[in-house]
């Protein structure tokens, strides 16, 4: 009996991982004949006296201890802690000690260990250690393992020696050396791909020069590039990103250090909203926060880094451009003419390889990119605008010469505004933002919402129209931020943004006399920051410039008066509208067009109405028309027609 153990049993005694180390002093009755059995076995295995077995697992663990072993010098877990996690680990991967367990707590717990078995086999380790029960139980309660999510109490009834402890799943898997996700809370996210050479450059730059445990801020108003970036840091760092859902469960810090993960954590924070970030416990690593464009941030617990995803430069859009197949010379010209972020790119190539194809062409040309453009291509600007994909020609727009020269002049800053600043004052550069932004003004029926997407046709542009009444919310707040969600997403999507009949978000301030005309100027305040910051091309319009703040002048542009068309113009427009195919003589159109003071609008509505009364349209169907649409205005129709 006190002969010395030969090697091999002492080998035999060191490899018992410490959950199988802690069942082993324990019995159970003939009832469960196969669970006992292998207790019986398990004790057998070991041929010295419990404590020495113990100190000699703590000399050297077997490898399936590895982790478990590394995470208890780490933190300093105690000798319970490290028994309570074992056990809730083993119980969840193997059938054999849950069935063990549950036979040993019969019949007040389940299969998970529950505190009062944890506390027994921990001093079973060790019977002259002096600790008494009551020091384990304390342990257990408010220790750093419970602090650390690596052990948690099963639902919150029950005295506390009776109360069952689990670990999560996946966190028993990494720590048995099986490396496994979380699926329960990781989020599913979009495939990386390239940003352009400088913005890779700088966030590379950027991961190494984190400090420890850092927040990044990464602002960006596309998910799928920010994504992109996210991943760069995280390659650049060595690790996994991984985007979670809030709020973390237990455990999930120790996790992401093991599996050396990255924790991604996204919200849509509107403008002025504070987000508070605590600490994840057990992990010390850097962490990522995609936060949309607006909104703040604090973290009180560590350093925090914000960085904004730029829009590539020229170059770097025309090396993405590239990328997608596109040829040389038009991979140039888009890059040159068209503010695009790199998700937005690939999103419009693969949309213009698509309607190349369906016109049985292999190659992209200039027109598929457009055509890509105006239906809409992945761009999700949600239901705050509506897009207008109608392409508008030249010979749809009829307008007197000086208002078509303040038109051409428009679309020549449009054109130009990447690069306007360059080579001018440094005044000039050191606010210079490439937005455009104009109103037109003129009374109903002009021409103006045709105008804005003539201008956005000649661009090769997508037109969104602004849907005030999913904008305007009557909660507080709410308004401001799905105005942050349009502008920030039409940013870098090289569009036209129209808000027709403006006066409706950009009125005038007023004199605070409640709470109501406080958050309204509030809303304005807003529009008159963010309308001057935009870098894409707004228009607005409206029935009259007076009803506009007359802060938002200086914000403009371009101002643009409509004025109503003169009789030349008038039968210019009837022409546009009754087609080739009219029945009217020269006299009866002369006499339409003198007599009948009618805006482009009001002209088209008549038009329809004569088509619908007769085909080809002729003199008797237009006049009753007219007759019809001046009766709907509340005028007297013109005497002589």
């Amino acid at each position: 009996m006190n002969a010395a153990l030969p090697p091999h049993a002492h080998q035999a005694a060191v490899r018992v991982d410490l959950a199988r180390l802690a069942l082993s002093s324990f019995q159970l009755g003939p009832a469960l004949s196969d669970e006992a059995a292998w207790l019986d076995a398990l004790h057998t295995a070991l041929p010295m006296p419990l404590r020495e077995a113990w100190q000699r697992w703590l000399d050297d663990p077997p490898p399936a201890d590895h982790g478990l072993c590394r995470l208890a010098s780490r933190h300093g877990l105690t000798r319970v802690e490290m028994v309570a996690l074992a056990l809730c680990c083993a119980v969840e991967l193997d059938p054999t000690v849950a069935r063990v367990v549950h036979g040993l707590q019969s019949p007040v717990a389940g299969a998970r260990p529950s505190v009062g078995l944890v506390v027994r086999a921990a001093m079973l380790l060790d019977d002259t250690d002096a600790c008494e029960a009551a020091a384990h139980l304390r342990c257990l309660h408010s220790g750093v393992a419970r602090q650390l999510g690596l052990i948690e109490f099963v639902g919150d009834h029950g005295v506390l020696i009776e109360r069952s402890l689990r670990t999560a799943p996946a966190l028993a898997l990494t720590l048995a050396g099986h490396e496994a996700g979380w699926p329960e809370i990781e989020q599913p996210h979009t495939e990386a791909f390239p940003l352009g050479q400088g913005i890779e450059q700088q966030l590379h730059a950027l991961a190494m020069a984190l400090p420890d445990r850092a927040h990044l801020v990464l602002r960006c108003a596309w998910p799928a590039e920010a994504w992109s970036a996210v991943d760069l840091v995280a390659r650049s760092l060595g690790l996994e990103p991984v985007l979670l859902t809030a709020p973390l469960p237990p455990g999930v810090g120790t996790w992401l250090s093991l599996t050396r993960r990255l924790p991604v954590l996204s919200w849509e924070l509107a403008p002025g909203e504070l987000r508070v970030v605590g600490p994840i416990p057990g992990h010390d690593g850097p962490v990522v926060l995609l936060t949309g464009m607006d909104g703040s941030v604090q973290v009180a617990h560590a350093q925090t880094v914000s960085w904004t995803l730029p829009t590539p430069a020229a170059t770097e859009r025309t090396e993405l451009w590239r990328l997608q197949g596109l040829d040389e010379g038009l991979a140039r010209d888009l890059g040159a003419q068209q503010r695009l972020s790199a998700a937005r790119i690939r999103e419009l190539a693969l949309a213009a390889r698509q309607v190349a194809s369906l016109q049985g062409r292999s190659v992209v040309q200039a027109g598929d990119v457009s055509t890509a453009a105006r239906s809409g291509a992945a761009l999700q600007l949600g239901a705050q605008a509506s897009l207008m994909p109608d392409e508008v020609g030249d010979e749809a727009l009829v307008l007197p010469p000086a208002l078509r020269e303040s038109l051409d002049q428009l679309h020549a800053r449009c054109l130009q505004r990447d690069g306007l600043g360059q080579d001018l004052g440094p005044a000039l550069r050191t606010r210079y933002r490439p937005g455009v932004r104009a109103l037109f003004t003129g009374a109903s029926g002009t021409g103006k919402t045709l105008a804005a997407g003539w201008i956005a046709s000649r661009l090769g542009l997508p037109m969104y129209r602004v849907d005030l009444s999913a904008v305007v919310s009557k909660y507080i707040g709410e308004t401001e931020k799905n105005l942050a969600q349009l502008f920030a997403r039409a940013d870098s999507a090289e569009l036209v943004l129209l808000f027709d009949e403006a006066d409706a978000l950009f009125g005038k301030r007023t004199d605070i006399k409640d709470s109501n005309d406080r958050f309204a100027n509030q809303q304005t305040n807003y529009l008159l920051q963010r309308i001057e910051s935009f870098e894409g091309i707004a228009i607005l319009t409206s029935n009259s410039r007076g009803r506009l703040d007359a802060a938002f002048t200086r914000r403009l542009d371009a101002v643009i008066e409509f004025p109503a068309p003169s009789p030349q113009e008038r039968r210019a427009l009837w022409l546009a509208h009754l087609g080739p195919g009219h029945g009217l003589n020269e006299g009866e159109l002369n006499r339409v067009a003198a007599l009948c003071d009618l805006a482009g609008g009001h002209i088209r509505n008549c038009a329809l109405m004569a088509a619908s009364l007769e085909r080809p349209i002729g003199y008797a169907a237009l006049r009753q028309a007219i007759l019809a649409e001046h009766a709907k205005l509340g005028r007297m129709p013109p005497g002589g027609l």
